[in-house]
């Protein structure tokens, strides 16, 4: 047997060597590369840069073999974090829009949602992707939320990420391509980022207190996610029921997304990054389908109810808040109020509902799947048959897509 094929070859990429590299080697290169992903997604002004950016590092980093991984204690702190950032995001301002027209909200994020769970249920019927990941990655928004919630459900997070991410991009770059047949957005400046801004003492302490008290809740409440719902629930009450004001400074964000995108990429494996590669054209078709759907209940509110297209457009498509907000301001003729106030409500809905719809579709997927045992012998018995001489008459095998 030949000795060489137990030892690294010498021409390995150095990448690949990262196992052998100390850990603060490590560290620094993740650091290094995720710098270099989150700048170039910025500058290309692309949706969830500071999150996705050290995610595709920490892929590129665990495909390798890094030893590396976000401790615990700051994978929960960056979930808090996140959790007072969703709370601090829900204003009140959107009620009295929703109550004035509650029954049309809630038509579409019914529709919405509906149409996301029955892609989610095909893909996982037809085995593309593994369990319940698909229904998860296939929810209309709260990207950041359904990816920290879903492993807690026992879905494949990093799946997850890769689906809802690439969903945010798609929806981002088409609704900025629908706009401009309405709105010249080329003149639009992002505000620049003021990454240490000064520190309102009382704010910032509350933001702390939230995370503190929120997460340890969670905990103790044994809430799924504990960390990321439980500040999101008590951040909730105390911005909403008591008027309390949170800072989240974008130097904390930042940091906050790292963590989440680090935890998630080194977890990353090349069996696992393959067979993402695999079901792209699937995931990517689904995304389409999604993002047509939404625009035909978009084309059908338009023309039933008279109201303007983009706004219309804009606050049926499924996810890529930030963005839609900058390009719904842009456009003078643009109802800003009703666009963000269903797109909260979604947002708001599918956070709220979404655990419990994955659930009911992964129940219904694990029901529509014959048994193991059943599939052992429909396998014997199709092994036992002979081989057609002329056109056989069997048509495709429901397991084939694996």
């Amino acid at each position: 047997m030949d000795s060489s094929a137990e030892q690294p070859s010498p021409d390995l990429p150095t990448l690949e060597r990262m196992a052998r590299m100390r850990k603060l080697w490590q560290w620094l290169a993740l650091l290094i590369v995720s710098l270099l992903f989150a700048g170039a997604l910025e500058l290309a002004a692309l949706p969830a840069a500071l999150l996705i950016g050290p995610m595709l590092a920490a892929i590129v980093a665990g495909t390798n073999d890094a030893t590396v991984r976000v401790p615990r204690l700051a994978f929960g702190a960056a979930q808090a974090i996140v959790g007072c950032l969703v709370a601090a995001s829900i204003s009140a301002d959107i009620f009295p829009v929703f109550y004035r027209e509650w029954p049309l909200f809630l038509g579409v994020v019914v529709a919405t949602v509906t149409a996301s769970s029955l892609l989610g249920w095909l893909i996982s019927r037809w085995r593309i992707l593994p369990g319940t990941t698909a229904v998860w990655g296939s929810s209309p928004g709260a990207a950041t939320a359904m990816v920290l919630m879903a492993g807690a459900f026992g879905a494949d997070q990093r799946l997850v990420a890769f689906m809802q991410y690439l969903r945010v991009i798609f929806v981002s770059m088409t609704a900025a391509l629908v706009a401009k047949m309405w709105v010249d957005t080329s003149g639009i400046e992002i505000p620049a980022i003021i990454w240490f801004p000064p520190i309102d003492a009382q704010a910032f302490a509350a933001t702390i207190g939230i995370a503190l008290v929120g997460g340890l809740s969670g905990k103790l409440c044994r809430l799924p996610s504990p960390f990321f719902l439980g500040t999101f629930v008590f951040g909730t009450v105390v911005h909403l029921g008591l008027g309390v004001e949170m800072q989240l400074p974008p130097w904390l964000l930042a940091v906050s997304y790292a963590m989440v995108g680090w935890s998630i990429g080194l977890n990353f494996t090349r069996p696992i990054l393959r067979h993402a590669t695999r079901a792209l054209p699937q995931i990517i078709a689904s995304i389409v389908a999604l993002i047509a759907f939404c625009g035909g209940l978009a084309f059908m509110i338009s023309h039933l109810l008279g109201i303007d297209p983009l706004t219309a457009y804009l606050a049926t498509s499924p996810g890529g808040m930030d963005s839609i907000a900058i390009i719904a301001a842009a456009a003078q003729n643009v109802d800003i109020s009703f666009v963000m106030a269903l797109q909260s409500a979604r947002f708001l809905i599918v956070l709220l509902v979404g655990p419990s719809v994955a659930r009911l579709v992964a129940r219904s997927v694990r029901q529509a799947r014959p048994p193991p045992q059943k599939l052992k012998i429909v396998q014997s018995n199709l092994s036992a048959m002979p081989l057609c001489n002329g056109p056989c008459q069997l048509g495709p095998l429901r397991g084939k897509n694996t």
